[in-house]
C-alpha cells in the first residue's frame, strides 16, 4: 500500500461502521431541526415529507461508503496482445459533496494509466471515481484516493488523474464566484518522473479533435 494511502485518515480508507449510525428516524428528526433553523415550519404541507426525502437522498449521495475500491478493480484482463501503452478515460462526470459545508461540487475526472500485468474494464474506472465522489470529500483528497487505489490494484507503470470541478461552497455562498473551476492532479510512476509523459497526458485530455 502506498505511503499516501497509509497516511489518510481511517474514515477515508475504510467503510463507515454503520452499526453506530443513527436510525432513519433520528436522521429525519435532524432534518426537521435544520428546517426550523433555516426559519421554516417542517410541519407545513410542502415540507411535511421533506425529512424522509432527504434521508433517502443521503443514502444515494453517500453510497460510496458502501463501495470497496479494491473490489471494483479486482478483475484484470491480461489477454491484451501485449498492449502496454497509455489507457485514458476522460470526461468522467461526477457529483460529490464538500465535507466542509455539505454542499455539492461537481465536474469531470480524467484518469490514465500505463498497464503492466493487464487492463481493467473501462467502466471500472468510472465506478472508481463514483466510489470516492459519493462521500463527503475534498477535491484534493479524492484525486489522491483515485490514483492510489489504481496503484495498489493494478501495479501500473504510472497513473495520472486530473479533476476539474465547480464548488457550490464557492459559487453560491461566501465569495460567490460562479463558474470558477478548481483543477487538481496526481501523478505516479512514469507520469511523475517524466515531464514529457505529463505533457502527453494533458495533451490527450485537452485534444478534442
Amino acid at each position: 500500500m502506498s505511503d499516501v494511502v497509509k497516511s489518510l485518515p481511517t474514515r477515508l480508507t475504510a467503510a463507515v461502521d454503520m452499526s453506530a449510525a443513527p436510525s432513519r428516524e433520528e436522521a429525519e428528526a435532524a432534518v426537521r431541526t435544520l428546517i426550523r433553523w433555516a426559519g421554516d415550519d417542517p410541519t407545513r404541507e410542502g415540507l411535511h415529507d421533506t425529512p424522509k426525502r432527504v434521508a433517502k437522498a443521503f443514502k444515494e449521495f453517500y453510497s460510496g461508503y458502501d463501495e470497496d475500491p479494491s473490489d471494483i478493480l479486482d478483475k484484470i484482463f491480461s489477454e491484451v496482445e501485449g498492449y502496454d501503452n497509455i489507457v485514458l478515460v476522460r470526461d468522467i462526470p461526477f457529483y460529490s459533496h464538500c465535507e466542509h459545508h455539505l454542499v455539492p461540487f461537481y465536474g469531470v475526472a480524467h484518469v490514465a494509466y500505463y498497464p503492466t500485468k493487464g487492463v481493467v474494464g473501462l467502466s471500472k474506472l468510472a465506478r472508481l471515481v463514483d466510489a470516492y465522489a459519493r462521500r463527503l470529500q475534498t477535491q484534493e483528497t479524492m484525486t489522491s484516493q483515485i490514483a492510489n487505489a489504481m496503484v495498489d490494484a493494478l501495479d501500473p507503470r504510472g497513473v495520472a488523474v486530473m479533476i476539474e470541478a465547480e464548488h457550490m461552497c464557492m459559487s453560491m455562498r461566501g465569495i460567490q464566484k460562479a463558474g470558477a473551476l478548481t483543477l487538481t492532479t496526481q501523478f505516479t510512476g512514469v507520469f511523475k518522473d517524466d515531464p514529457a509523459e505529463q505533457v502527453r497526458f494533458l495533451t490527450l485530455v485537452r485534444n478534442r479533435g
